[in-house]
């Protein structure tokens, strides 16, 4: 995806937004629930993944992940599954940075998230983010999945604390790379690293907010440098 090619996918979603529907990197469909100001983004190497939190849906949830992404946790972790017309998941903070943690980390890498799936009536949909967890339904950390399309059968299974805001254009690129099956999980063949994270207010009047806007456009300005490196020469 070149950067000519994402700001025209921008240009069409401005001017389609009134028509609630999916176009290009962002969805105008409105959120199944109210969302939170503070949003976090996943910065990788084909582009940006911009997550908005439920403000009273699922609130503990919520803000363990949102700590998580405050805590940098999700930084040099990376997508490890991507079942194309399914999920992609972030795995769990706790194995699979390249990097170590540290102790406050490490810490809320560990704790276990009491499962608030039971009693949900909100539909697993496209950009929906589901808490993954083992049999256990108290057993959730870091570890969650962005649905690539509508997945009833998950409904009431599986914890929903949030949903995409933008980067769906991101979704429909990840499901074109190549995979290979391990058990249970498609997974890459090459590892979807997760370059960076913020995470950014919406509050009026906020302090942190001009410290978050400056982090945000250094991050931008660093990942433009490292896909234009990656684009084919233009001679």
């Amino acid at each position: 995806m070149t950067t000519l090619y994402f700001f025209f996918s921008f240009s069409l979603v401005f001017l389609f937004s009134s028509f609630g529907v999916v176009v290009g990197e962002m969805q105008t469909k409105p959120p199944q629930r109210e969302l939170r100001k503070e949003t976090a983004t996943i910065q990788l190497s084909c582009g940006n993944l911009e997550l908005g939190f439920y403000k009273d849906e699922a609130r503990n949830t919520a803000d363990h992940v949102l700590k998580a992404f405050k805590l940098g946790l999700y930084e040099t972790n990376h997508v490890f599954r991507v079942d194309a017309n399914f999920v992609a998941q972030i795995a769990d903070c706790m194995t699979n940075r390249r990097v170590g943690l540290t102790l406050q980390q490490n810490e809320h890498a560990r704790k276990k998230i009491r499962g608030e799936h039971v009693g949900q009536t909100i539909k697993h949909r496209k950009g929906t983010l589901s808490m993954a967890r083992f049999n256990d339904p108290d057993s959730g950390t870091t570890s969650f999945s962005i649905l690539l399309r509508d997945a009833p059968h998950l409904d009431g299974q599986y914890c929903q604390f949030g949903e995409l805001i933008s980067g769906f254009q991101v979704l429909d690129e990840l499901q074109k790379l190549e995979t290979t099956k391990s058990g249970i999980f498609v997974m890459p063949k090459e590892r979807i690293e997760i370059m960076s994270t913020y995470v950014t207010s919406g509050g009026d009047g906020d302090n942190n907010c001009v410290e978050e806007k400056l982090r945000a456009e250094s991050l931008a300005k660093e990942l433009h440098d490292i896909r234009a490196a990656k684009l084919p020469s233009k001679k």
